[in-house]
């Protein structure tokens, strides 16, 4: 495993790390959703957080927010113990859960005002702050419209807005894209672009890899509850990533004698060798009758794709597990604190 944090272009070295785990460990009766995982994110620093489901990931957001005490480790937001001190550690990270928290029968503008006012902004402060976050997530022009009469990528866009009133110095995103067109998924992406340039630290979690890809930040990988690798994207391809033959068939992957390694993942026979276009003939040769039952053939080059199968031993889920929590928190939470016990371990 490696542990390389990279400080992002906000981070001066000079403070503390924006978001630090250290040895952080959850359980549930007989099941362990994290085991001392380590994780430090300095400010400014993109981590894109990935995981099949039920790998702990949520379960990680939800301690980091505060919303869930670890049964052992320790854990700082900007410093800040959020068990001993829940209020001062909320009024330094905002969190945009995967399920929308937004309220439909009231206008966008009232659903960033009322998200505002738990975070302890009012009047003038509280209206120049949707102001600030409405341009670049494109609300200004539906500030009056009814949440409801939104399409879900609008209403996706009014929910991440909620979790950065407050200005957060951690930005806490699970599957902030789920959903939402191609269109709303670059404004996103651009805007955590922007985020972090200014100095706020994000820890992005994605069931969409070409995003942790644009977004080029670092990337954690947790499995089976454990922190299996951790560092800058590059530095992960060069160290796991690989170059493979992939192989779909109508049923199971015959069995084939070959030089290089090879698995079989249900359907997928992936071979792993160090230059698939060369060595894709030969491959084909060996399936003699086989041949017939083949539907797809992926030349597959070094990537982050390659990085999470080589680290977990399994392909990436092509679906987010079921959220954990209904709504944004900021400085002073919101109905998700109520409901932190709703919890699905994720």
């Amino acid at each position: 495993m490696t542990t390389e944090p990279r400080p992002g272009p906000g981070a001066d070295g000079g403070g503390p790390p924006a978001l630090a785990l250290h040895g952080v460990t959850k359980r549930y009766g007989a099941l362990t959703a994290l085991s001392a995982v380590d994780l430090e994110i300095a400010p400014g620093e993109i981590v894109g957080l990935l995981g099949h489901n039920g790998a702990g990931k949520t379960t990680l957001m939800s301690i980091a927010a505060g919303l869930l005490h670890p049964d052992a480790g320790r854990v700082r937001v900007m410093g800040v113990d959020p068990v001993t001190d829940p209020h001062g550690a909320r009024s330094r990270l905002g969190l945009a859960p995967q399920e929308l928290g937004v309220y439909p029968p009231l206008t966008v503008r009232q659903n960033l005002l009322f998200f505002a006012e738990l975070a302890g902004l009012r009047g003038r402060v509280a209206h120049s702050r949707i102001e600030e976050i409405a341009g670049p997530l494109g609300l200004t022009e539906l500030l009056g419209r009814q949440v409801a009469r939104l399409s879900g990528g609008e209403q996706r866009r009014v929910h991440t807005g909620m979790a950065l009133l407050h200005r957060p110095q951690l930005l806490l995103l699970d599957e902030p894209t789920a959903g939402v067109d191609v269109q709303t998924r670059e404004q996103l992406l651009e805007l955590v672009r922007s985020i972090a340039a200014r100095g706020t630290a994000i820890c992005y979690s994605t069931h969409y890899l070409p995003e942790v890809e644009a977004l080029d930040g670092s990337v954690a990988i947790v499995n089976r509850g454990r922190m299996a690798a951790r560092g800058t994207l590059k530095k992960l391809i060069r160290q796991y990533g690989d170059s493979a033959v992939e192989l779909t068939f109508s049923g199971s992957p015959p069995d084939t004698a070959l030089p290089w390694p090879s698995v079989v993942d249900g359907r997928v026979l992936r071979v792993t060798v160090d230059q698939p276009h060369l060595a894709a003939p030969r491959v084909l040769e060996a399936l003699g009758g086989s041949a017939g039952e083949l539907v797809n053939l992926r030349i597959v080059q070094p990537s982050l794709e390659s990085v999470f199968l080589q680290v977990t031993g399994r392909r990436y889920d092509a679906q987010p597990e079921p959220a954990a929590y209904p709504g944004p928190v900021g400085r002073e939470g919101s109905a998700a604190e109520a409901r932190a016990g709703e919890d699905t371990h994720g």
